[in-house]
């Protein structure tokens, strides 16, 4: 399976709980893992694979991010983790904040760090660029396909900030968020635009994914511009299709996240 692999940087998500996953990079020799909240699973692959791993990136302080971590850590005492500055762990680890970039180098891979606040107050993203010209965003929580995280820590404004600098990036960067919520978020959205054809489009693609058990990841930026409304509150279906007169974009955003939170 990994045999000629080893100088090229694969990318597989490795499934935990109900519908987190666990996103696995690997030359087919090193590997880094990000927001493993069950070690398990992790193992498992790494040692299908024949894994060494090497570097860990928390997003954020959730549970369901991070249980795994100390177990890894002690299997792995020379493991690099890399988690937001702004919040606290139990486990050593490098803080790192917008101001950082990591480096893997075993794996020829440099992270900017973006800070995200709004699903929690300290919450980062890593970006990179692989040496094909490939862009990768690794969001954890605070963009979905199709979708957005819930607002436990700060406001919608700052939710709403967070996303545009993700929706600044790249059109073809790859979006590998950390839940499988697409399907839902798709068909949520559908009550907001119906008319929208590639949000139509998405609905089709990704219940024949799904329908296989195929995961819906990695979106897209340019998917998500799309057919996300919570990056399409200018949208005037959208817009018409909410009780609002005279509302801000920020007014907008807030009543769909709402909306979303009881869908």
């Amino acid at each position: 399976m990994i045999d000629g692999m080893q100088h090229n940087v694969q990318i597989i998500p490795i499934p935990a709980f109900k519908d987190n996953y666990i996103w696995l990079i690997h030359n087919g020799q090193q590997a880094l893992v990000v927001d493993p909240g069950d070690a398990i699973p992790v193992l498992e692959t790494l040692k299908q694979l024949n894994l060494t791993l090497i570097t860990i990136l928390i997003t954020h302080h959730h549970h369901d991010h991070i249980d795994g971590v100390e177990r890894l850590q002690k299997l792995y005492p020379y493991i690099k983790i890399y988690a937001p500055k702004l919040e606290q762990y139990d486990f050593n680890h490098t803080p790192v904040n917008e101001l950082n970039t990591i480096s893997v180098d075993d794996l020829n891979l440099k992270f900017s760090v973006i800070s995200l606040p709004g699903h929690t107050l300290g919450h980062v993203a890593y970006y990179a660029e692989k040496p094909d010209g490939e862009h990768l965003l690794f969001c954890g929580d605070t963009l979905f396909g199709a979708g957005c995280g819930r607002i436990f820590e700060g406001t919608p404004a700052q939710m709403y900030k967070s996303l545009q600098k993700l929706a600044s990036l790249p059109p073809t960067t790859q979006v590998y968020c950390t839940h499988e919520y697409t399907l839902h978020n798709i068909n949520f959205a559908l009550t907001l635009e119906s008319k929208n054809p590639a949000l139509r489009k998405r609905y089709q693609d990704t219940k024949k994914l799904r329908d296989s058990n195929l995961t819906s990841l990695p979106s897209s930026i340019a998917l998500e511009l799309a057919t996300n409304p919570f990056l399409r509150c200018h949208s005037a279906e959208i817009q018409s299709a909410l009780p609002l007169k005279n509302a801000s974009i920020v007014d907008v955003f807030t009543m769909i996240r709402n909306l979303r939170n009881h869908y």
